[in-house]
């Protein structure tokens, strides 16, 4: 069993064989860590920590008790074929959060970057691809085939519907039922999922420049203002030529449609209907 020489094992962790631990890995009391697990130089398991299927755990990552990471997809269509979830750096998996291997129909794939913090209960569904900087509050969950950007927050008991994509820099509030794609720097809030506006706070801590974010409120608000169908209005911002690349993110955005609707501007969504 190939477990680095510096890595702390407690004798009650289940280390099945063939997991590779890395370099000064510390595995806490009753964790279980499968055959296929790999985990890089410095992660921590902490106790009744699980870490099982074809799971990679990247370096100085942080794994709180109860968490469960790298289970079977919650697919009825998954039949124990062979899939993978991939963990990036320093990221911190609190307690009782959920992180499941993708699925064949989804690419065999469910990733997550680095820096984000996944809170207690937080779940991210089969075939995901999670951004860096990303955080999910209390019990806030992800559907499969969801893409989340960079920097995105998701707020606690939030729901993200499968396959809904949402861009770079978006905050979620509390108690939401995201259904459509949401925006670059978007702010969505209410039960129903509101496209209230922008994430300003989000862009002044990270010292973004002034006159970028006053070119993407202008954006905004001819988004907010215009009659022409959504898709054609972000076209109208391109041929605009602005030059924050702020406004661009959205152009690009919705340049790479998923086929799913929008949040737009100014339209409140009801929760009860369907998507």
């Amino acid at each position: 069993m190939p477990v680095a020489e510096t890595a702390k094992v407690h004798p009650t962790a289940a280390v099945e064989e063939g997991a590779r631990i890395g370099p000064d890995c510390v595995i806490g009391p009753f964790c279980v860590v499968g055959a296929k697990v790999t985990l890089r130089p410095r992660v921590v398991l902490k106790s009744h920590a699980v870490v099982s299927g074809q799971t990679e755990v990247g370096e100085d990552t942080v794994i709180f008790p109860f968490a469960c990471v790298g289970e079977v997809p919650q697919d009825l269509k998954y039949n124990g074929e062979s899939t993978e979830l991939r963990i990036g750096k320093r990221n911190r998996i609190r307690e009782g959060a959920t992180l499941n291997i993708g699925t064949r129909g989804g690419g065999g794939l469910t990733s997550v970057g680095d820096d984000c913090l996944f809170m207690t209960g937080a779940h991210v569904g089969h075939d995901c691809r999670v951004g860096d900087r990303v955080i999910m509050a209390n019990q806030s969950a992800l559907g499969g085939h969801c893409v989340i950007g960079d920097r995105v927050i998701i707020g606690g008991l939030s729901g993200i519907h499968q396959f809904v994509r949402i861009g770079v820099g978006a905050i979620i509030g509390a108690v939401c039922i995201v259904r459509r794609d949401v925006i670059p720097y978007g702010h969505v809030q209410g039960p129903g999922a509101e496209l209230s506006g922008l994430n300003l706070i989000g862009l002044r801590r990270q010292k973004e420049d002034r006159r970028a974010v006053a070119e993407l409120q202008t954006a905004y608000r001819r988004l907010t203002e215009s009659t022409e169908p959504f898709h054609d209005s972000v076209a109208a911002l391109a041929r605009e030529g602005f030059n924050s690349t702020l406004v661009n993110d959205i152009v690009k955005f919705v340049g790479a449609d998923s086929g799913r609707s929008y949040l737009t501007p100014g339209v409140r969504i009801d929760a009860r209907r369907s998507s």
